[in-house]
């Protein structure tokens, strides 16, 4: 199969909104982004793009990833970022233009300027790790190598801007997306339950993955 594979660029934020909603999704029965928006997918996919393409840049933003495509069509995608630059802070100064143009709200009964309740319950950043996130294939190409071979490239780049290590995040039984990471040298660090957490999304919680670079 004759993968190229490159930057994401702003023409690429559709297709980046369906690999930021996959990767949420999981194996679980509601994704993140329906708990923390109260909404369908069609609008979830909506908002997702227009995060990708957002003036702030912030870990879901179009300049975080790589993908694959093949024949001319996009076929994965994967994220990784500095927490430190496009971490959470810069999610938070981005996000009153994405719900400015999107005319949505957080759901869950939060306020537009708090957190939703669900954030809690995410594991925290490994200090001075670069973080993998958002990860997924269309599904006709997955277990052909094509994540793995993004994967490896975003670590040589998390390497190339000066990080010793790596870390991932995934949903508690998640055990294919484990078993690929254990492929790639992530072992598991630790895991952080929230009752909430299963309540909403239906994985007990998170496990921190981690690896020297």
């Amino acid at each position: 199969m004759d993968i190229r594979t490159r930057p994401a660029g702003i023409d690429d934020t559709g297709f980046l909104a369906w690999v930021i909603l996959t990767a949420g999704r999981a194996h679980v029965k509601r994704g993140i982004w329906e708990v923390i928006l109260g909404e369908g997918e069609r609008k979830c996919l909506a908002f997702l793009e227009l995060l990708a393409r957002t003036e702030i840049p912030h870990l879901f933003h179009h300049a975080c990833y790589r993908v694959a495509e093949t024949k001319g069509r996009t076929v994965a995608g994967l994220g990784g970022y500095d927490p430190v630059v496009m971490g959470y802070p810069a999610l938070q100064r981005a996000l009153p233009e994405v719900f400015r143009k999107s005319g949505l709200s957080v759901a869950d009964g939060a306020r537009k300027a708090s957190p939703p309740r669900i954030l809690e319950c995410l594991p925290g950043v490994i200090e001075g790790a670069w973080v993998i996130d958002s990860v997924a294939t269309v599904p006709r190409f997955r277990r052909k190598g094509v994540a793995g071979r993004l994967l490896e490239e975003m670590l040589e780049k998390g390497r190339q801007q000066g990080f010793r290590q790596a870390q991932i995040n995934i949903y508690i039984g998640n055990e294919a997306a484990r078993r690929v990471y254990e492929k790639h040298g992530f072992t598991v660090l630790d895991e952080k339950r929230d009752p909430y957490f299963e309540t909403q999304i239906g994985s007990p919680g998170m496990a921190r993955l981690f690896r020297e670079l």
